[in-house]
């Protein structure tokens, strides 16, 4: 136990307390409904299940200040009695001060005791541990501990999990599961507390595999965890998407007679909403229901946010309308769901006028609801609107991020208002905000598609020469507007290009460059390339081969056309209404070549295809 200053030391996960490997997944899965995709929820027979906002009471202990001033006042008026009152009191007074959060204050306290002949306890140096922890000085933390061995002074469990929550308020968790580990060799008995912290704590770093582990290995040492440790995992579980494990320790804190809480199902309606298994929600609400657990404000931000995002705005409305009855304001986060909602339908009158709604209720928008506003209007290729949003914006005190900028330059592009794009982005840059991979291949892609290919090369060079790694996306929009503006020898020099770079073709850079190539006349080079996927590990889509083929038919090749219509249906894939007109025109004009085949059913697998 002399050892705890190595528990500062940076370990792995790999420090997990010592376990039996957790069980293989369980074979019974309940099933909550089967999974459809329904396009109206029928959920509000469920919306009465409001809660009303109440305020829990707590014993209020025996000393508590309105000032700090108080408090010193006291002790020193303690210190001055005679005789003294007991270390107990002396500690419920330095308590009450560290709940006040006036840690510097309590550990001066502590040391005043000492230097007082107030002899230290287990009680005295846990509260000084607190507070060094609560200061982020762990290193004084784990020297109180040190001192109280040195006195003889037996740490108790509190003093185990003051530490390890430290630890893990300062997201050291591996450290914090090193503590744990040399507190049981040391035969200090862990309890609910601590398991529960440590379970927290490594949930929050994503590590829910050793989070289910511990849980395990608490029930092992005696402890059952509480609904808030299984309501960690789950969130934890439903987070990462392992629907299944959810569930099944839903179902095993139901066997235990652990009873779910809201914060339970709001985790599981989360994950069941954004895998859209809107059966399962319906059946978590009806049980919620059942069960008497009111909805919150979260509850219904989640459902509101799903609803608007599959275009369910009516239902979102209703939901909102349902709470405002039942006395629960929305908050800002839920009517900017409804925001979105609108957008993404396009309805931007209604988007407004809840925007503009949000705004009389006294909420102050911030930029991530102005961004949806400006993305709405942009979409809607009302950009004029978009601009003044933005300004007003700015006029507020809002700094415009990366993304609302992004949302802008892209709605400047769409109309083809290049010079307001390219203000935009030098805006954008002389404010201090960081151009991302999105916003060059916006402007990229918005030059290219105007015939601006000169500029875009231009921007292409100057954002090499800044030292921003270019990805595959930025290459192949260059690449396509090159090849559009008939630059295919510009485009053929980029793309041998990539492979010095590091970077790897994937489907689409291959798909322009043989557009391109058979564009210009060589489809003899376009095949090579067309080959050459394969081997890559890139294998072609339906759009390679409906290419290839055009390229062919263009250049009158109508055996190799043939050959590949044989392998591309072969491989399950179909012509397009291009391909199969110019097949239908070769078949009237001089098709004998398509036709002189006795291996293939051309009439079959030609015309029979299915027209996309």
């Amino acid at each position: 136990m002399r050892n705890w200053r190595g528990a500062l030391v940076s370990t792995s996960a790999s420090a997990l307390p010592s376990s039996s490997s957790p069980s293989a997944s369980t074979t019974r899965l309940r099933k909550m409904g089967n999974i459809k995709s329904a396009t109206s929820l029928a959920l509000l027979p469920f919306l009465s299940c409001f809660s009303s906002l109440s305020n829990s009471t707590r014993n209020k202990p025996k000393f508590v200040f309105d000032k700090i001033d108080d408090a010193l006042k006291l002790f020193d008026r303690m210190v001055l009695c005679y005789p003294r009152p007991s270390v107990v009191e002396f500690n419920k007074l330095v308590g009450a001060v560290a709940r006040m959060k006036n840690y510097d204050s309590a550990v001066s306290l502590c040391k005043r005791m000492e230097l007082e002949g107030i002899r230290n306890g287990v009680a005295t140096l846990n509260i000084l541990i607190n507070c060094f922890c609560r200061l982020g000085v762990l290193s004084f933390g784990f020297t109180t501990l040190g001192k109280m061995f040195k006195l003889g002074i037996e740490p108790g469990v509190i003093t185990f999990n003051t530490l390890i929550n430290g630890l893990c308020v300062q997201g050291k968790f591996a450290e914090s599961v090193t503590v744990f580990n040399e507190m049981v060799r040391d035969g200090y008995q862990p309890d609910l507390i601590t398991y529960s912290t440590l379970v927290n704590g490594l949930c929050k770093i994503g590590k829910t595999t050793e989070a289910i582990r511990l849980l395990k290995k608490m029930e092992q040492g005696g402890f059952q965890p509480n609904a808030i440790v299984y309501n960690t995992v789950i969130g934890s579980l439903c987070k990462d998407m392992f629907i299944t494990e959810a569930f099944n320790l839903f179902f095993e804190m139901n066997d235990k007679g652990i009873l779910p809480d809201v914060f339970t199902y709001n985790s599981l309606i989360q994950a069941m909403c954004d895998s859209q298994k809107w059966e399962e929600v319906k059946i978590l609400l009806s049980e919620m229901g059942g069960r008497g657990i009111k909805l919150d404000v979260c509850t219904s931000c989640i459902l509101v946010d799903a609803f608007s995002k599959e275009g369910m705005v009516s239902d979102a409305q209703k939901l909102i309308e349902e709470m405002i009855k039942q006395g629960i304001e929305p908050n800002i986060f839920i009517y900017t769901a409804l925001i979105d909602g609108y957008s993404l339908r396009g309805e931007m009158d209604k988007a407004r006028k809840v925007f503009d709604l949000i705004i009389n209720k006294g909420y102050v928008p911030d930029v991530f609801s102005y961004s949806i506003m400006i993305n709405g209007y942009c979409k809607a290729r009302m950009v004029d609107e978009a601009v003044k949003l933005f300004h007003k914006m700015s006029d507020r005190g809002l700094t415009p991020n990366t993304v609302t900028y992004n949302t802008l330059i892209m709605g400047m592009c769409q109309v083809g208002r290049l010079c307001a794009a390219l203000e935009l982005f030098e805006d954008m840059v002389a404010c201090g905000q960081v151009p991302n991979s999105m916003t060059y291949s916006i402007m990229l892609d918005g030059l290219c598609k105007h015939g601006h290919i000169h500029k875009a090369s231009e921007l292409f060079q100057g954002i090499q020469k800044n030292g921003f790694q270019l990805n595959i996306v930025h290459y192949t929009v260059l690449m396509d507007g090159m090849i559009r503006a008939g630059h295919v020898t510009g485009a053929k020099e980029l793309f041998l290009r990539l492979a010095t770079k590091g970077l790897c073709p994937d489907v689409y850079t291959y798909n322009i460059m043989i557009k391109g190539l058979c564009k210009a006349g060589a489809p003899n080079e376009a095949y090579e390339l067309f080959r050459t996927m394969e081997k890559d590990d890139c294998l072609p889509n339906d759009c390679s081969y409906n290419t290839m083929i055009q390229g062919f038919l263009q250049n009158k090749d109508t055996s190799r056309a043939r050959q590949l219509i044989d392998q591309m249906v072969g491989n399950g894939f179909s012509a397009d209404i291009s391909t199969s007109a110019m097949v239908v025109d070769v078949l009237l004009g001089d098709g004998t070549d398509l036709l002189c085949s006795g291996k293939v059913d051309t009439s079959e697998k030609i015309t029979g295809a299915d027209v996309k």
